[in-house]
């Protein structure tokens, strides 16, 4: 019998005999729906136009729908052109509206029977009231109606012809299209995973998590890239230089102004006057993408790169002097350089320079900031702090995302869990403790939530070393060489060795030992995995299909290495498919799906899985349990129902 009070808490909710037989009816009905399809995008990276594209088309799961309903009765072009309706209603309806103004009533009537069908076919696995939710509330009483009126009834089908006849008369045609396309997008992914790195390199991560900020079902795992925004917000001023060393190594200006509000003029002006008669030749930024709203010339960027690393490389050495524990005394190097010949020695080779302009670094204390250096930081740190949209963005980061998550016998996680050459876990010591596996990345999540929730310091100086911790799960590589690509030509000194996991993932044992860390059976479940872009013509399925890398390159910055524009991997009631999409150009946003994306199916389930084979069903089945005894309490007279 479950405590009383806990009965009486749940009584408030469900107050009669008669609410606790209702919900008690609707949940176990709600077992036998089919399991709901789940979505994985991994390593996004700032490709806002890609990503809303393939999550507006389900990475073409709805126009593969589109086929099935109208394969027989309906051209190749016009079932195009119905697909991209419902990816960009309101841009496709402008178009038509110009295009045939005679015809258009006519084309809007058509539209909306054939979207109908389309929502009827998406809407099947859920329950009435899921999808009353998912509808536009200002339509909700003639999308219900649409979708509910048997066709095969006379009188219905009047009544189904005479509502859309009153939709044309009236004039709401156009939004009633807009709201039955939102409707399909929002019912063909049930469930949202993002495998962690939102942000950087591409122009606008901002955009992507208002995205997901409207989706119902949403979570992230954290990924390197958005640890390091994560820790400049927490506070981390290495964190936070780092993020615009990026952004201006990438020319990423209209995410850092427009988007956060964050103002870079001082920044500006700074590098104008110490670097305004350097060529920063070694910090011209990427140009992957122009900047729309807020264009600066590149070689300004370029100054303004250089400055931003300068002070990053003095903070980080300040940061690592503070922490030996982290063991990365190989990164002090600026006190390695000898200012006037321009040389550095990095294990015992001397290396030329090839930057040799250092006005604001004191040889005598190299990681010390000028004055002028520490006021742009504080004064950078209180634009970071005071942007609400930036604040809104991290927070529903925390709120929805950790460092790893186990759904429906899947682990899914950004980089890696550490392991050495012998396959075991490794051993990360930490200022608070030593940790391996599951429990290494369960210490970790908490610590991050304590550097921005409560400002523990070294919690927060701890997000640094996640960006580039020589045993870091969301780096996983011996080091980061940063400074030496910078001022180094001598390119063996790049190297960077992957952690052991990345070797031992291709290896079925290695992969059911992680999955058993995590209390997975490996017998059915997977691991889903990014980070890493995988290789043109590299498989992603690794270890007999227990493995799945999906990071295959939606970010422009890694297509020339993947061959690709990205992977989806879609888990529905059927099967595990994995799309695999081609670069994504605005231009073609209304291409057809068999053009943009490829789907293959890589595992087919043993049957139909229905929510009750689900971790929902699992919880659905104990909440049953304890309906039930709420119900015999209000049968015995333990509790009072109120009528």
């Amino acid at each position: 019998m479950l405590d009383v009070q806990y009965l009486q808490l749940l009584a408030e909710q469900y107050p009669s005999i008669e609410s606790v037989s209702n919900a008690i009816v609707g949940l176990n009905a709600t077992l036998r729906l089919p399991k709901g399809t789940e979505y994985y995008f991994s390593d996004l990276h700032g490709e806002h136009e890609a990503f809303i594209h393939l999550l507006r088309s389900g990475s073409g799961v709805i126009r593969h729908k589109v086929d099935e309903l109208f394969g027989q009765s309906m051209l190749e072009a016009d079932r195009d052109e119905l697909a991209s309706v419902i990816y960009y209603p309101k841009r496709n309806l402008a178009r038509k509206r110009r295009a045939c103004p005679q015809g258009f009533d006519e084309w809007c009537e058509i539209t909306i029977n054939r979207l109908v069908l389309v929502s009827r076919e998406v809407s099947r696995k859920y329950t009435r009231k899921f999808v009353h939710r998912a509808m536009d509330e200002k339509y909700e009483f003639v999308l219900d109606e649409l979708l509910l009126t048997d066709d095969t009834d006379a009188d219905k089908r009047r009544y189904f012809r005479e509502m859309i006849d009153t939709v044309l008369v009236a004039g709401i045609a156009e939004p009633l299209i807009v709201a039955l396309c939102h409707l399909i997008q929002q019912l063909t992914v049930d469930k949202l995973h993002i495998i962690g790195d939102l942000f950087d390199r591409g122009p606008r991560p901002d955009k992507i998590l208002d995205e997901l900020m409207k989706h119902h079902d949403a979570d992230i795992q954290w990924g390197n890239h958005d640890i390091d925004w994560m820790g400049a917000l927490a506070g981390n001023r290495v964190c936070m230089m780092n993020v615009l060393r990026i952004a201006t190594s990438y020319n990423s200006f209209d995410v850092i102004e427009d988007g956060y509000g964050i103002n870079l003029r001082p920044l500006s002006m700074f590098a104008a006057q110490v670097y305004g008669d350097d060529p920063c030749a070694r910090f011209q930024p990427h140009i992957l993408d122009e900047n729309i709203l807020d264009p600066i010339d590149p070689q300004q960027a370029a100054r303004m790169h250089k400055a931003v690393a300068v002070i990053l490389f003095k903070l980080e050495g300040q940061l690592l002097l503070r922490h030996p524990e982290y063991g990365m005394q190989g990164r002090l190097l600026l006190d390695k350089v000898d200012f006037e010949n321009g040389t550095i020695e990095i294990d015992g080779k001397v290396h030329e320079m090839l930057d040799r302009r250092f006005p604001t670094i004191d040889p005598e204390d190299p990681y010390r900031l000028s004055e002028d250096e520490n006021e742009l930081v504080e004064g950078i740190w209180q634009s970071f702090r005071h942007s609400a949209q930036l604040r809104r963005h991290i927070e529903y980061i925390y709120n929805h995302g950790g460092m790893y998550k186990v759904i429906n016998d899947n682990l899914l996680y950004h980089g890696c869990i550490p392991m050495d050459e012998n396959g075991e876990f490794e051993r990360v010591k930490l200022d608070s403790g030593t940790f391996s596996g599951r429990a290494l990345l369960d210490h970790l999540d908490k610590r991050v939530r304590q550097a921005y929730y409560s400002g523990d310091q070294n919690s927060v100086d701890l997000m640094w070393y996640l960006w580039c911790g020589a045993k870091s799960p969301v780096f996983g590589r011996d080091r980061m060489t940063t400074f030496e690509r910078y001022f180094i030509e001598d390119k063996s000194t790049y190297t960077e060795t992957r952690n052991a996991y990345y070797r031992a993932y291709e290896d079925v044992g290695a992969c059911e030992k992680i999955l058993r860390e995590f209390g997975l059976d490996p017998a059915h479940a997977h691991i889903i995995n990014g980070h890493v872009p995988v290789k043109h013509g590299e498989n992603p399925v690794k270890a007999g299909g227990r493995l799945f890398v999906i990071d295959g390159g939606i970010s422009k910055a890694y297509q020339s290495t993947t061959g690709i524009a990205g992977y989806t991997l879609i888990f529905d009631s059927h099967e595990l498919q994995l799309a695999e999409h081609r670069p994504f150009r605005q231009a073609t946003a209304t291409e057809t799906a068999s053009t943009f994306t490829t789907i293959r199916v890589v595992e087919k389930m043993p049957h139909r899985l229905l929510i009750q084979d689900t971790d929902a069903g699992t919880a659905i089945r104990s909440k049953i349990a304890a309906l039930g005894e709420l119900l015999q309490a209000y049968r015995d007279g333990v509790l009072r129902p109120r009528q």
